[in-house]
């Protein structure tokens, strides 16, 4: 009982207002600065790593595809071994930890999930020729590989099409809300309570 409380609590709850992406880090300022810390370790601008987790599992740290259905109604298996903020899969997640350095991250941490994202769209500039604020075409490379994504693999999934759109005008939303708020959110505490 007391194992499944601590666990619990090392897991965030989600944030009450995910359509803004000030209101989120008024609400959980550790958010800003991991995010913060995301962008000038991996180059990714903060809108757009918000604008990931906002599609991949919006905001919910346990977040995994839904089961299949057996027989249209037996719950089975799950299409993917994706999980957490960021929906990474167990292979692409074990080349982070090895890769970054970071061994003991865990998808259902904002802090590890966040530099994923970045760690992964910082190769998409030299792999696939994106730049990275181009949270369209960043999407698309992240869901389909750089592989994929260089052979153009995305061009007959309209779904996934659609999905990279809203990624982009998701980006796009948090980039003018951040514009209002980052020099704010940048503060320390007894700045803060002055002005």
């Amino acid at each position: 009982m007391v194992t499944a409380l601590c666990l619990s609590a090392c897991v965030a709850t989600r944030p009450s207002n995910v359509s803004n992406v000030c209101d989120m880090f008024e609400e959980r300022r550790d958010w800003y600065k991991a995010a913060e810390r995301t962008e000038q370790r991996w180059g990714v601008p903060v809108h757009v790593t918000m604008a990931f987790i906002y599609q991949e599992s919006s905001f919910h740290a346990r977040a995994r595809p839904q089961r299949t259905r057996l027989l249209g109604f037996i719950p089975w298996t799950r299409p993917s071994t994706a999980r957490g903020y960021a929906q990474a899969l167990d292979s692409t997640w074990a080349e982070y930890q090895r890769e970054s350095g970071n061994r003991f991250a865990r998808r259902s941490n904002f802090e590890d999930a966040v530099d994923f994202i970045g760690w992964y769209n910082h190769f998409s500039p030299q792999r696939s020729e994106i730049a990275l604020d181009d949270a369209r075409n960043l999407y698309l490379a992240y869901h389909e590989g750089h592989t994929g994504y260089n052979r153009g693999t995305y061009w007959d999934k309209r779904w996934l099409l659609g999905t990279a759109n809203a990624v982009d005008a998701n980006a796009e939303r948090y980039r003018v809300q951040y514009a209002n708020c980052r020099e704010e959110l940048s503060k320390n505490w007894f700045w803060r309570l002055f002005s």
